[in-house]
């Protein structure tokens, strides 16, 4: 890592970083630690500028500053090559301190204000195959009253997508299993910011609620005091998003499913399955209750692999 320069070669550059350094630590009351890390990437950056020729503020540009960035991923300053993260920090750092010159006068302009740090690559939703989670349903759950709400538990959050949140906090009255329309039954879900979105329900979920319904709730709400939740407890009351998690983890091992499963799993496979299977995106959007459609397209990265089977597969001239 580069170092401070010696006493004897500090430049207007490493005088001005050590002034910024000083308001961050006066002004701004930042914490030791925190100062600490400022100091060193911009300790960096001050020997990167000298390397450069830039020895006063007024004489680094744009060009300066987008350099630097490249450097911190790839070491050609000298110093350690930085993830995306630590990198990310040091050009806040180095933006902070341009922001600053420029307010005291010790450059004309501000050459990293349109210089942003790296964005960290978009981690791709963990999800497992429709064998997977069938595996799961049917390990799930027996016909006792905790049986049958288990398993209707883990088939509602895989026919709906809903959040665990959601499953858990559902009343009763929110389904409405019973229709004279075709199609599947729909269920009324409350997401973030109390935003209502009616969702469908499918066959297998919907037998599996009738069944919890029929068979299962009424026992278990005779042990307690009436709640309007559709899940409930051994106690009669509603269910806790720990309970749930235990409930498919439990049913994940009886399926021999050795994959860190969880119940935003199951969200993130029915996005993925669905999408899949030729839904659009802007439809999956509304089922998972996502305000922006640039949410839902993560999962289209999920896809890609069966994208490129399909067309492999479908156009005249894949291959030749």
């Amino acid at each position: 890592m580069a170092g401070a320069a010696p006493a004897e070669v500090r430049t207007a550059v490493d005088h001005a970083v050590g002034d910024y350094l000083q308001h961050m630590g006066v002004e701004r009351g930042l914490a030791a630690n925190t100062l600490s890390a400022y100091r060193r990437d911009l300790s960096r950056y001050a020997a990167y500028l000298r390397e450069q020729g830039c020895t006063e503020p007024s004489q680094v540009t744009r060009q300066h500053v987008t350099g630097f960035v490249q450097a911190l991923s790839d070491g050609s300053d000298g110093g350690t090559p930085l993830g995306v993260r630590s990198a990310a920090r040091t050009v806040v750092a180095v933006r902070g301190l341009h922001k600053f010159w420029a307010l005291e006068g010790l450059a004309p302009s501000d050459p990293a204000s349109d210089v942003y740090p790296p964005m960290p690559g978009k981690r791709l939703p963990k999800a497992i195959s429709v064998d997977e989670v069938t595996r799961i349903l049917e390990a799930c759950g027996a016909d006792t009253p905790t049986g049958l709400r288990d398993r209707a538990l883990l088939e509602f959050l895989y026919s709906t997508g809903a959040r665990i949140s959601e499953g858990v906090g559902l009343d009763v009255d929110d389904l409405s299993l019973a229709t004279e329309e075709p199609g599947p039954a729909v269920v009324r879900l409350f997401g973030k910011g109390s935003k209502e979105r009616l969702v469908p329900l499918g066959s297998y979920g919907a037998r599996a609620l009738e069944a919890y319904l029929v068979r299962g709730r009424p026992l278990l709400a005779a042990k307690g005091k009436g709640t309007p939740a559709l899940f409930l407890n051994a106690r009669g009351g509603r269910i806790s998003r720990q309970s749930a998690w235990t409930i498919l983890k439990t049913a994940a091992e009886k399926a021999n499913i050795t994959k860190d499963v969880s119940p935003h799993t199951l969200r993130h496979s029915f996005a993925t399955h669905l999408l899949e299977g030729g839904a659009d995106v802007r439809v999956v959007q509304e089922l998972l209750g996502h305000a922006s459609v640039t949410t839902t397209q993560v999962y289209t990265l999920v896809t890609a692999d069966t994208l490129r089977e399909i067309y492999a597969a479908a156009h005249p001239r894949a291959f030749g």
